[in-house]
């Protein structure tokens, strides 16, 4: 049976083996930021949770109890992304008001990865790229979250859509709390200095 949310041909890419369920309460989720998610973002929190590979990072739709640091949710992030459309004037040939952008991830680069929320339907959501030095401010890719991250491991895209080149590394994702472990047993074993 194919998977609709593009998980298995993910994992295919890049394995789900330092990823964790980040069990979250979609309801609440849901009721904080007054829609619906696509079913391909709830999966991939099922299957690896929020982390980061590659240089790219995943957020989560709630805060959580962390060691270290915030590992970050969707909040600061769309409200980057909205002021930026803001401040740039949009993107020529994208008529939207900014309350549709909502984030889900951001590079090293700077950039910021989101949606656009116009479907009421939140599979049928593109992916908006919020690009730091890249070619447009915003390109706008007619795919969900999950597709869009195996299209950009397989260098799938022309022009490439983020602004650091991840083409020829290794594809591997780690769960924000094993980042946050393997930190504070870094720290415990003197790895950091006094």
């Amino acid at each position: 049976m194919e998977d609709p949310r593009g998980i298995a041909a993910l994992v295919e890419v890049m394995p789900a083996d330092l990823g964790a369920d980040e069990e979250i309460d979609w309801p609440e989720a849901e009721a904080c930021w007054g829609t619906r998610f696509p079913q391909d973002y709830m999966a991939f929190m099922s299957v690896y949770g929020a982390g980061t590979f590659n240089e790219v990072v995943v957020l989560m739709p709630l805060p959580k109890e962390y060691i270290r640091w915030d590992p970050g949710t969707l909040e600061e992030e769309t409200e980057n992304a909205r002021y930026t459309w803001e401040m740039v004037g949009g993107q020529e040939g994208l008529d939207i008001d900014p309350e549709h952008i909502l984030a889900w991830g951001v590079t090293s680069g700077a950039d910021i990865l989101c949606w656009l929320t116009t479907d009421p339907d939140p599979d049928r959501w593109p992916v908006l790229v919020c690009g730091r030095h890249t070619r447009d401010d915003f390109t706008l890719f007619p795919c969900g979250m999950v597709e869009f991250l195996r299209r950009l491991l397989l260098d799938e895209f022309e022009p490439y859509p983020i602004s650091i080149d991840l083409r020829g590394s290794r594809p591997g994702f780690v769960h924000w709390l094993e980042q946050q472990r393997r930190w504070k047993a870094d720290a415990a074993a003197g790895e950091f200095g006094p």
